[in-house]
């Protein structure tokens, strides 16, 4: 059946040798952004204030199904998935406009981070919480069929719970451990907050949707698309603001530099966060309370998660050992599924089964050493 277009939580020896503004380091690829996605370094008291800013859901059902949440001690491996939303208003179903999966080795030492494409053609299967009967669509729909409340606004933390089996079945990942909703919004604020981000710019991209200032570009008056000057991002080491680095990790289109489309912005959004994470833990954040408890602030009004037992301290310390340059970016390859003519979405190569089998097997090292290609590079 094929589904129609979608609506849109230590012992002082844990601590020693570290500086006291650097006592707790959360990585969600994500933010996860994606998460996706951010890493976070604060005091104990700013840790006090992040965590009670941080949204908290029943992100996986684990209350709606009378499962009882144990908190213990957190031991690799992990898998977390990061899902990015750009909400319009409450009206609207979400729709998860990046997937991410931070998965880290038994070690706790490195990490792998792969976007799921937004487009891929996938089962997505029955949910009647949702009044939902399942069928094939594309995978970013999932969230929004799953985010449908019978009489009321949708819900995304239920919209995740589906998203969540519909990512596990396609990867054959058996549970989450974490999870993370990551407003899109929320990005710029936090970036804002470090005073910008330094990133690489791979090629030459003109903006969509952006005029030079910022502003919303005009839209054409005589058909799609919009008309006006463009803001610009030159290959090369730049700093972004908020706004730019949310506008450039948003360009899909071959027309506006980005021969790749989907798989190009995929690509840009891991940098992005690897970027994202490069700075949190500068000199410049670490050793600024100020600056730092703005970085916190923001952070946290940007996340709704899910640690299944576990506080986002408890996994900040954790994965402390994980620094922005142990986080292997994963790219997976596909191609488009035509009908008639007519896209429909996207399919993974063959390959990305033996992928998902290394994943399983705690066997990625030793697959991206004999498939350099699935490595996404960054300067």
């Amino acid at each position: 059946m094929i589904v129609g277009k979608a609506g849109k939580r230590g012992g002082k020896s844990v601590w020693s040798g570290v500086p006291r503004w650097a006592r707790a380091c959360t990585v969600f690829g994500a933010v996860l952004m994606l998460l996706s996605g951010v890493v976070l370094v604060g005091a104990e008291a700013l840790m006090a204030r992040y965590e009670g800013a941080v949204g908290k859901a029943d992100l996986f059902g684990d209350q709606a199904a009378g499962a009882k949440e144990r908190k213990s001690d957190i031991k690799g491996p992990l898998n977390i998935l990061l899902v990015g939303i750009d909400p319009r208003n409450p009206e609207m179903p979400p729709l998860a406009d990046s997937i991410m999966v931070l998965h880290v080795p038994a070690e706790m030492d490195r990490a792998y981070l792969f976007s799921m494409p937004r487009d891929l053609l996938v089962e997505i299967p029955k949910f009647s919480r949702a009044e939902f009967n399942g069928g094939t669509d594309k995978l970013n729909a999932a969230m929004s069929y799953g985010s449908r409340v019978p009489g009321g606004n949708p819900d995304a933390a239920r919209g995740f719970e589906l998203l969540a089996t519909t990512v596990q079945n396609v990867t054959g990942i058996k549970r989450f451990d974490a999870g993370a909703i990551i407003n899109f919004n929320g990005f710029q604020k936090i970036v804002d907050a470090m005073g910008g981000v330094d990133m690489y710019i791979e090629r030459d991209v003109r903006s969509e949707h952006r005029e030079p200032d910022g502003k919303h570009r005009k839209g054409n008056p005589h058909g799609d698309g919009y008309v006006g000057p463009q803001a610009e991002y030159k290959k090369g080491n730049q700093h972004l603001s908020g706004w730019q680095a949310l506008d450039y990790v948003r360009q899909r289109y071959p027309k506006n530099g980005v021969p790749d489309g989907d798989y190009g912005r995929q690509r840009h959004q891991q940098q992005f966060v690897k970027a994202m994470a490069g700075q949190a833990l500068s000199a410049d954040v670490v050793t600024n309370p100020i600056k730092l408890d703005r970085v916190l602030r923001a952070a946290g009004q940007s996340l709704i998660f899910s640690g299944r037992g576990n506080s986002v301290i408890d996994f900040g310390i954790a994965l402390k050992n994980i620094r922005p340059e142990t986080i292997q970016m994963v790219k997976l390859p596909g191609g488009s599924v035509t009908e008639n003519g007519k896209y429909r979405g996207e399919r993974f190569q063959p390959a990305v089964e033996d992928f998902f089998t290394a994943l399983k097997k705690e066997q990625l090292d030793a697959f991206l050493l004999e498939h350099p290609d699935f490595q996404n590079k960054a300067k």
